[in-house]
């Protein structure tokens, strides 16, 4: 297996190292200050790319941290997260590079990569390993007649959630409890988007299911998505439905997300997201979560953030968390630009639960609450829309 990955990394890997000297050199646009996931109503043209070779666009990242828990569990493990779950030591989360063009009419999007993030990503596929180093991989499809329609096919991630998986586009380090647990990670399936009106455009969705690139039964999950877009704000909507037991298609699981994204200013940012789910057991009883989360980004200049987050997440029945509980997380997070296409974060989290929940020391379940002091480093390149 690795000397085939390593068959096609080689190559793409080798063209990237020759692709300063084949750059076009024109000045990027803004980065992406926003964390919502799905796509503004009326998407803006694309700026020139500076990374870029002939019709694919090139981009990247390196990202990596080092964790403090006070606890000091001996798994040597954060609890409640997802990418940042090493604690007490350095950690690579993500090494990745993507090819991607814009469909005019025919486009793709290829992101691989490895790390943390690749692991937990595709902790449950039972696909062909090649897989477990893809993040995407789609083709696009959007006629010059139809009006804005845009049709994928492929892997591609959720619609669902405030946050994406690369950190140099959220605005916390640490990922929420919603993005961690509420919502899945990717869908291998068909999507198609447009835009109804100037300020609105609707979606649909149909996948395998939550997070396999293989489907587990014979069902399938269809998603729904809509999206109302303003100067100063944006209204996202995602609805999923399906079976995601395996073997069976009984019990379908629900999932509602909604994220408010609020841009009154270039210094000043925040949404509020929500999440509501169900499964419904093969016999008896259903399965719920529920949660809600805010944030506001303050930057008052262009190399420093303020970013404060808060959320409210309850397992009830234990089915996503693995206990019934009651969960309050704050988080403080600094950013620092120390150049373009380089930043970093330090960030002070803190989880609590209702039930003795996090390990500390030796002894699992010992601890209603969880400190965990972050600093981290992502370096990043590719086009700037």
């Amino acid at each position: 297996m690795l000397k085939c990955l390593s068959l096609i990394l080689l190559p793409v890997v080798s063209f990237a190292l020759c692709l300063p000297a084949l750059c076009q050199t024109d000045s990027p646009a803004s980065p992406q200050t926003a964390p919502a996931q799905s796509p503004p109503a009326e998407a803006p043209p694309a700026a020139p790319s500076v990374w870029s070779v002939g019709p694919i666009d090139f981009s990247g990242l390196l990202d990596g941290y080092y964790s403090y828990n006070a606890n000091h569990p001996a798994s040597e493990a954060n609890q409640l997260r997802n990418f940042d779950l090493e604690a007490n030591q350095f950690s690579l989360n993500m090494a990745k590079l993507s090819l991607s063009h814009t469909p005019d009419p025919i486009g793709f999007q290829v992101d691989f990569g490895f790390g943390r993030a690749f692991d937990l990503i595709h902790s449950s596929e039972k696909a062909p390993e090649i897989f477990r180093y893809l993040e995407q991989v789609y083709v696009s499809v959007k006629p010059k007649e139809a009006k804005g329609l845009e049709v994928d096919f492929g892997e591609f991630v959720t619609s669902a959630g405030a946050e994406v998986i690369e950190t140099n586009n959220n605005w916390n380090y640490s990922r929420s409890l919603l993005f961690s647990y509420a919502i899945p990670y990717y869908h291998f399936g068909l999507r198609a988007s447009m835009p109804v009106t100037k300020n609105f455009t609707a979606g649909f969705q149909v996948a395998n299911g939550w997070n396999n690139v293989e489907d587990n039964n014979s069902g399938k999950t269809i998603g729904v998505t809509g999206t109302y877009a303003r100067s100063k704000f944006s209204w996202s909507n995602t609805y999923y439905v399906g079976p995601e037991k395996s073997d069976t298609n009984k019990g379908n699981r629900n999932l509602y997300d909604t994220v408010l994204l609020l841009t009154p200013s270039d210094k000043l940012n925040a949404y509020l997201n929500f999440d509501y789910g169900q499964e419904r057991r093969i016999f008896a009883g259903i399965d719920r979560w529920i949660g809600f989360a805010a944030a506001v980004r303050y930057a008052p200049t262009k190399w420093f953030a303020l970013t404060p987050r808060a959320e409210y997440y309850y397992d009830a029945t234990g089915f996503t968390t693995g206990t019934p509980q009651k969960l309050r997380e704050v988080t403080m997070t600094g950013e620092f630009k120390m150049a373009d296409g380089f930043l970093s974060r330090l960030e002070y989290r803190r989880d609590h639960s209702n039930v003795p929940f996090f390990e500390r020391g030796q002894t699992p379940n010992a601890s209603q609450d969880q400190n965990t002091f972050l600093v981290g480093f992502v370096a990043f390149f590719g086009p700037k829309r």
